[in-house]
């Protein structure tokens, strides 16, 4: 579809969206299109200018998706942590004790979380316990 900025010979302007140029033609010389202020037949096209996609247009759009994706993401990791959180057995300060007990047999197997230090985690990773921090996420502002 095209769009043209009309007027009429009484100085009236309008818009009018066209499936092709010659559809305007057309339907001037057929007498079709009229002014809708002053129903005068005479019509032309005004000046326009196109719409042309600037690097700005470019750049705000590329953020919006950015925006869009980054909150998709965000959700996404939300979900997970709440479901670890769900099913998973908050051991506090006491992590590395149970992490060590489920590792080494003493413990029933289960998912844990719970808090250690850098050094603790250094520790438990060096004897073969797997260990992975869980993202603390911003608060929703919403």
């Amino acid at each position: 579809m095209i769009k043209y900025t009309l007027t009429c010979e009484n100085a009236h302007t309008f818009e009018g969206w066209f499936s092709e140029s010659a559809d305007f033609d057309r339907q001037v010389e057929s007498g079709f299109l009229t002014c809708p202020a002053c129903n005068s037949s005479s019509i032309s096209k005004t000046l326009m200018a196109p719409s042309v996609s600037t690097a700005r247009k470019k750049e705000e759009k590329q953020a919006m998706v950015m925006d869009l994706a980054r909150q998709e993401a965000m959700a996404k990791l939300k979900q997970a942590i709440a479901e670890i959180k769900a099913n998973a057995e908050d051991v506090g300060e006491k992590f590395p004790e149970e992490a060590r007990k489920i590792h080494y047999g003493e413990a029933d197997a289960r998912g844990i979380i719970g808090q250690a230090s850098l050094s603790e985690v250094r520790d438990l990773l060096e004897e073969g316990i797997e260990v992975a921090p869980m993202p603390v996420l911003p608060e929703d502002t919403n």
